[in-house]
């Protein structure tokens, strides 16, 4: 592996996806282009949102509720 020839240049057409990857000029776009910056900010600003709604659905009183609920739903169904 280590003894084999390094590529000289690029494929004129990269015929594969990992080819079409590896020749994507990601550096360039990650720079260039407001999409990915935006992204990132608003990744870290959601995460904590997220976080806090999912520990609301999911405590031990709305378990419990809920549960409740479908019981009498499921009650209801087998009368």
């Amino acid at each position: 592996m280590a003894d084999a020839p390094k590529v000289s240049r690029p494929m004129k057409f990269p015929y594969t996806f990992s080819a079409k990857l590896a020749q994507f000029p990601w550096k360039y776009h990650l720079k260039n282009q407001w999409l990915w910056k935006y992204y990132a900010i608003s990744v870290v600003v959601c995460i904590p949102i997220f976080k806090s709604i999912s520990n609301l659905a999911n405590s031990p009183a709305n378990v419990a509720k809920w549960a409740e609920i479908r019981r009498r739903e499921a009650e209801e169904h087998h009368h």
